[in-house]
């Protein structure tokens, strides 16, 4: 009887403590939802930072109590709040635009330890304006190419787990950019690495940055598409006994894949000056092949089940799926 009792009061306690715990997460809530709001739409670019340092102060209280990282945080399209499919990773991200139209990245991530089970918590330092070689680093959280991110896939392959981001930066008047960033924990210390080679038969390329002009708009996503595999064979020459040609025969295939616009120059001779990169009118997808990212060009996004040898209409290319101030 003595144990029966010491069992119920045990778990008493417990939904006291989780009651604790989501009136504690409410109220931080309470107190973020105005920050965020400020760090968008307040009037001065000083009031815009110190909106966003003290929700970067708030949040790194709110992330000590239990069960934070499951918390549905809402702040509804002025930040972009993304956990993984196994609930084991939280991103938190939003921008901070100044009044020259520049843009800086602020964010967190949150994440069960692989080394150690714990559930950690690290601030997203944005210093995309500093890294040199973007495409080939691979960056921690205190030198992270800063993006809002919009979607989170989770990959796996020979026992390592992938997380890829997808992002937007609008950087400024001039150019936006659009990112595809693979993120891995080590397993030694558990610790988060932005930016892996698992793109096949790109070498030393650890992330894709697609940056373009801020009149255009770049499509940038994941799901369900038709690609055309082109496979090359030899077959024997009707009506003879040794002689062979080789034919190419199409394979349609349905997969979820990311799609992407290929983006290029406007004007031959502008190479690496982005304000004049625009889409070339090539749609691209990358598949998950084989535990990497394979490059498929020529793909082609469908509305429904039209197969690719069909008419079709392309699909619209869409803004981000957040808001900034206006």
């Amino acid at each position: 009887m003595k144990r029966i009792v010491l069992i119920v009061t045990i778990i008493l306690l417990g939904f006291v403590a989780n009651g604790q715990d989501k009136a504690r997460m409410a109220d931080y809530a309470a107190v973020l939802e105005p920050l965020f709001e400020a760090s968008q739409t307040a009037a001065t670019d000083n009031e815009r930072y110190l909106a966003s340092e003290q929700a970067v102060q708030v949040m790194s209280e709110a992330r000590a109590v239990d069960g934070s990282i499951s918390w549905k945080w809402d702040f509804g399209t002025k930040v972009s709040v993304l956990t993984s499919p196994d609930k084991k990773v939280r991103l938190i991200t939003w921008p901070v635009v100044r009044d020259n139209g520049e843009w800086e990245c602020f964010g967190f991530i949150q994440y069960q330890n692989v080394a150690t089970g714990e559930v950690e918590f690290a601030v997203l330092n944005d210093k995309s304006d500093e890294i040199m070689n973007r495409e080939e680093s691979i960056l921690e959280p205190s030198n992270w190419f800063g993006a809002v991110y919009q979607e989170i896939i989770q990959t796996s392959n020979e026992g390592r787990t992938y997380y890829t981001l997808l992002g937007y930066n609008g950087v400024d008047n001039i150019t936006q950019r659009k990112i595809i960033e693979p993120v891995w924990f080590k397993p030694a210390s558990g610790k988060p690495q932005f930016g892996q080679a698992l793109f096949r038969r790109e070498r030393n390329i650890r992330r894709v940055v697609l940056e373009y002009s801020n009149t255009v708009m770049v499509n940038l996503r994941y799901e369900e598409q038709f690609v055309r595999d082109v496979e090359r064979k030899r077959v024997k020459v009707k009506g003879s006994k040794n002689r062979y040609r080789t034919v190419e025969v199409t394979h349609d295939r349905k997969d979820k894949m990311i799609m992407f616009d290929e983006v290029a120059p406007q004007v031959e001779g502008m190479e690496g000056l982005f304000q004049y990169y625009v889409p070339s009118g090539e749609e691209m997808a990358y598949a998950f092949i084989d535990g990497k990212w394979e490059l498929r060009r020529g793909a082609q996004g469908r509305l429904g089940d039209k197969r690719l040898n069909k008419p079709f209409e392309p699909i619209e290319k869409a803004a981000p799926s957040y808001s900034t101030r206006n």
